[in-house]
């Protein structure tokens, strides 16, 4: 079996019949058969083929949530820049493009069976262009009405379906015992994004003399063509890479892919929409505190995300999942506290804690996955497999509207209670409900998984 060195296509006449073979090939760069259990295949080719195009997969996933996070730094500093909204508004700015984002990530998942994993992800890189192109025009003119604000902003969302798009793509290229570190290492690379945004963006917009907002999108824009140009000139579109509504609809049907998502609103919708509203946050609760700091947040929830993932390998995803809530809610209720004693200090640390904690859940929760249709699945393999894949892409658009619930949650308590912790015993409260979830499905004695290290 051998490789083109150009088009990096298996000749299907050398596998004439496998999983992948197609009669006629597609024009593009198509790898036509491709079989990563294949022990021998693996270690000849397949493993380097497949790592080739994780990289620049990490890098463009990296941009979209880069892109996907711009208006949550953004927002801070648009009252210094002659913008007159109310902060009901700049939160509307936070939490719009998670909606959007999340709303996406279905289609983005159904694209990469369509166009392919190489041929979408040149598509979605260039789709970054629009949001970033918007906010560098728009966001130089204060006399913009809220409602174009309010669109340009959504067009950020974007960003946030190509977490569903990349890592559908990469979980073909890779064997099931390499695909969690694969899949891992992917998602941290974008989740990643989020702080670096929020760490590069005060520094490029303060450069030089005055303020200039209009550098938090022009700064991406050779990014993003860098990442097209990766795309196009080292990565391959997978024939193999097929994906069947009626599966999705047959996982739909399955009460543990509703049970997950859940779940991963409480982890995942946590951890975007901490990092969204985080900025903002400190802003307006802390007004003396400069803004550069809100990117440990999501720094110390990124790394910690591949070590949850490793931590459920050894214990169990459900375990480590209840773990993390019982941590998230004690850091809830310290940040309570630090909130009332006016200490920034304790503010900090106590996000750094939730941070943390749903990083370390987004991992075990993912875990979990194909653990439960495993189990729920007895002798049939290939159908918990695959709808095990489908839940994935659920659960991700499901979890992901956490990035917007969080930011309007804020938004109503400072606008109805004029304090943040309304909210906040909002979310403790149901962080205890995901944790009472979580043990009476998985972990209760007598449960029909609790003899499993689900």
């Amino acid at each position: 079996m051998t490789l083109e060195a150009g088009p990096e296509v298996v000749a299907p006449s050398e596998r004439a019949g496998t999983v992948g073979t197609v009669e006629a090939p597609r024009r593009g760069r198509w790898i036509d058969v491709w079989d990563p259990e294949d022990a021998t295949f693996w270690a000849a080719k397949g493993r380097a083929v497949a790592r080739r195009n994780l990289w620049p997969s990490i890098f463009a996933e990296f941009l979209g949530f880069s892109v996907w996070q711009l208006w949550s730094i953004v927002v801070v500093s648009m009252p210094r820049a002659g913008f007159t909204y109310s902060t009901d508004q700049l939160f509307w700015l936070v939490a719009l493009p998670s909606l959007v984002g999340a709303t996406l990530r279905l289609p983005y998942t159904f694209a990469v069976p369509r166009f392919g994993g190489r041929n979408w992800t040149i598509v979605s890189a260039m789709l970054l262009l629009i949001p970033t192109g918007g906010l560098a025009f728009f966001i130089s003119r204060p006399e913009t009405p809220f409602w174009i604000m309010a669109l340009v902003a959504a067009t950020a969302g974007v960003g946030g379906g190509n977490f569903a798009s990349s890592m559908t793509n990469i979980s073909f290229f890779y064997p099931e015992k390499e695909k969690g570190f694969a899949l891992g290492i992917n998602a941290a690379g974008g989740n990643l994004g989020v702080a670096v945004v929020q760490l590069l963006v005060p520094v490029a917009i303060v450069a030089g003399a005055g303020l200039t907002l209009n550098r938090a999108g022009l700064l991406w824009l050779p990014l993003i063509l860098l990442a097209a140009v990766l795309a196009w000139r080292v990565m391959a579109n997978l024939s193999v890479a097929t994906s069947s509504f009626r599966t999705s609809i047959m996982a739909a049907k399955r009460p543990h892919t509703w049970i997950i998502s859940f779940l991963y609103i409480g982890t995942f919708g946590s951890f975007i929409g901490f990092s969204a509203a985080f900025p903002l946050l400190i802003k307006t609760t802390f007004p003396s505190i400069t803004i550069g700091i809100a990117f440990l947040g999501a720094l110390v929830g990124s790394v910690a995300r591949p070590f949850g993932g490793k931590l459920a390998d050894l214990v169990g995803g459900a375990r480590v999942t209840v773990y993390a809530f019982v941590v998230m809610g004690l850091g809830i209720l310290a940040a309570i506290f630090a909130l009332q004693a006016g200490s920034f200090a304790g503010f900090l640390i106590s996000f750094l804690f939730l941070f943390v904690a749903s990083g370390a859940a987004n991992g075990s929760t993912y875990r979990m996955i194909p653990a439960v249709f495993r189990l729920t699945t007895p002798g049939d393999p290939g159908r918990a497999r695959r709808e095990a894949a489908a839940c994935i892409g659920i659960a991700s658009a499901v979890g992901a509207y956490g990035g917007f619930l969080v930011p309007r949650g804020f938004a109503m308590s400072t606008s109805n209670f004029g304090s943040l912790i309304p909210a906040l015993y909002v979310f403790c409260g149901f962080y205890v409900v995901c944790l009472a979830v979580t043990y009476f499905c998985y972990l209760r004695k007598g449960s029909p998984l609790s003899q499993e290290r689900v």
